[in-house]
C-alpha cells in the first residue's frame, strides 16, 4: 500500500487558506435552512435504518424516539445528515463526530483516573465538513431549549454561547503548539467549578451530585446491579426486552452454544486491536457469561452484548460491551470511510477526536454468527466512571454554560485532525458564524418538530409500531 504523502503549509498559506473560503463562502450562509420539496422522508429513512437491525427491538427505538422531539432528535442523525448535505460548506474537513447533539457529551475515567468531560459517542464518525457537527450541536440546544420552555431570546443567548465557545477556542487552538492542543482537555472539576461561578446553586449541587455518581459507575457497580448467583457462579439478571441473558435468547437446538463460540471468537480477535499491556491485562480476565443489552436512542435495534468476565475471584469484574457497528449515516454524502472494518471506522475516530479512551476500546469482524451475516463490532468497557449532565431544569445561564463546555470540547476534537489555523481563519474574531447559526438552530427545530409529528402520524395510522420500554 503506497504511502500517503503529507503536505506541510506554513501559517500564513493556512490563515489564506480560510479566508478564501470564507469569500467563497460567506458566514452569513450558514444560517440557511430550507427544506427542499425533494426532501426525503424522514419516516422513510428510519424505515431503511431499520431493515437491518433486530426486527422485535425496532418498535422500542420508535417508542423512544417519542417521547419528546428531543428524544426524536437524537434518534434522527441520519435525517439531519441527509438535510445538512444540502447546506452550505467551506470546504475545510475534520475528523467528524456525526452525532453531537448535547446529550453525547459527558463525563467519563481516563486511564490515570481523572473524570473528563468529553465526547463519548462515536458511532458515526468519519471525515467531513466541520461544520456539519456545530450545526447539530447548535440545533440540539435549540430543540432542548424550547423543551426547558426556554423564551427565543434566551435559547439565542445559549446557542449564541455554545458556538462562540467553538470559535474562540478555535482561534485559541490554531496559535496553539502541535503537541499543546494534543494534551489539551477539559477537567470535570474546573467545569463545576464554572457553574459555581454562573451562580446556579442547584445546577452546581447537582452537578457535584452527578460527578459523585459517576465515580461509582465502573465494573463493580455493574456487577452488583447486573448479576445474581446460581450456583455458585454469577449470572447476568433477565430483564426482558432490555437484557436478554444468552441462555433466555438462544432457546433450544445448541443455539447457546453457537452465540457463546461466537462471543469467544469476538473476544480472541479484538484482543489483537489492542496495545500488548491491556491485552496482557484482558487476558488475566475469565468469560463468564453474556447477554444482549439495548442502549441509547438512535442505536436500539442494532445488535448490543455485555460481556461478564472475571479475574482473580468473584470480587474482580470486568463488564465489556460488544456493540455492532454499522457503516455511518454520513457514508453516503461524503463517501465511505478508508477502514474496510466500521468498528474500527469508529475506534479510529474515538482515538483521533478524544482526549483520552477507555483502555479497553478494539474492534472485530464476526463471522461465526447464526445467521451467517458477517458483522462488525467495537469494544468497551461497559463502565468506566461515565456520566451526563441532566439538562432538564437547567436555567438559561446554566445551560449557555453547559454549551460553553461543548463547543470548547468539540473545538479541541476537531483542532486535533483539521487545519485548526484555516478554520479560525474562517470563523473570524467576530460573532457573524455564531449569530448565523443561532439562526441555522431555529429553523432546523422548527423541521424537528415536524419530524417529530410525522413520526406520531405514521404510527398511529399502523405504518410503525411503537413500543414504550
Amino acid at each position: 500500500m503506497a504511502t500517503r504523502a503529507v503536505t506541510h503549509l506554513t501559517r500564513a498559506e493556512r490563515q489564506a487558506r480560510g479566508k478564501a473560503a470564507r469569500a467563497e463562502v460567506p458566514r452569513s450562509s450558514h444560517a440557511e435552512f430550507d427544506a427542499p420539496s425533494s426532501r426525503a422522508d424522514p419516516v422513510a429513512l428510519l424505515e431503511e435504518q431499520a431493515e437491518t437491525r433486530v426486527p422485535e427491538l425496532v418498535p422500542i427505538r420508535y417508542g423512544r424516539m417519542l417521547v419528546s422531539p428531543f428524544a426524536f432528535y437524537r434518534g434522527a442523525a441520519l435525517i439531519m445528515a441527509s438535510d445538512l448535505a444540502g447546506t452550505p460548506r467551506s470546504g475545510l474537513t475534520v475528523q467528524l463526530c456525526g452525532d453531537t447533539h448535547l446529550s453525547n457529551f459527558g463525563a467519563f475515567g481516563s486511564p490515570e483516573r481523572r473524570l473528563l468531560f468529553d465526547i463519548n459517542d462515536f458511532d458515526e464518525t468519519l471525515p467531513g465538513p466541520w461544520e456539519w457537527d456545530v450545526k447539530r450541536l447548535a440545533a440540539s440546544f435549540a430543540v432542548a431549549g424550547r423543551e426547558n420552555g426556554f423564551a427565543e431570546g434566551d435559547r439565542n443567548t445559549v446557542i449564541v454561547a455554545t458556538v462562540a465557545a467553538y470559535r474562540e477556542a478555535m482561534r485559541a487552538f490554531a496559535g496553539m503548539r502541535n503537541l499543546e492542543v494534543w494534551y489539551a482537555h477539559l477537567d470535570v472539576d474546573e467545569a463545576i467549578a464554572d457553574f459555581a461561578r454562573v451562580g446556579d446553586r442547584k445546577a452546581t449541587k447537582r452537578a457535584q451530585a452527578n460527578v459523585a455518581k459517576a465515580r461509582t459507575r465502573d465494573s463493580m457497580q455493574a456487577f452488583a446491579k447486573l448479576t445474581r448467583l446460581v450456583d455458585g457462579e454469577p449470572r447476568i439478571v433477565s430483564d426482558p426486552p432490555l437484557i436478554v441473558p444468552v441462555d433466555e435468547l438462544a432457546g433450544e437446538n445448541g443455539r447457546r452454544e453457537a452465540l457463546v463460540d461466537a462471543m469467544r471468537e469476538i473476544m480472541r480477535s479484538y484482543r489483537s486491536t489492542l496495545t500488548n499491556d491491556r491485552r496482557q491485562l484482558l487476558e488475566q480476565f475469565r468469560y463468564v457469561d453474556m447477554a444482549r443489552k439495548v442502549v441509547g436512542v438512535g442505536s436500539v435495534g442494532t445488535r448490543a452484548w455485555i460481556v461478564l468476565m472475571l479475574g482473580i475471584d468473584g470480587r474482580d469484574p470486568l463488564f465489556l460491551q460488544a456493540k455492532e457497528a454499522q457503516p455511518s449515516v454520513l457514508e453516503r454524502f461524503v463517501g465511505k470511510s478508508r477502514y474496510s472494518n466500521q468498528g474500527e471506522r469508529i475506534v479510529r475516530g474515538q482515538r483521533l477526536m478524544q482526549a483520552a479512551s477507555d483502555i479497553f476500546l478494539g474492534w472485530h469482524r464476526a463471522t461465526n454468527t447464526l445467521d451467517g451475516v458477517g458483522r462488525d463490532f467495537y469494544v468497551r468497557q461497559l463502565r468506566d466512571w461515565k456520566g451526563s449532565a441532566i439538562v432538564e431544569g437547567m436555567s438559561p445561564s446554566t445551560l449557555a454554560t453547559y454549551g460553553g463546555f461543548c463547543g470548547w470540547t468539540l473545538a479541541r476534537a476537531h483542532a486535533r485532525s483539521g487545519d485548526r489555523v484555516a478554520i479560525a481563519s474562517y470563523l473570524g474574531g467576530g460573532d457573524v458564524f455564531d449569530r448565523a447559526l443561532a439562526e441555522f438552530a431555529e429553523r432546523y427545530a422548527d423541521q424537528n418538530e415536524r419530524d417529530y409529528s410525522a413520526l406520531q402520524e405514521a404510527v398511529d395510522a399502523g405504518r410503525l409500531e411503537a413500543v414504550a420500554a
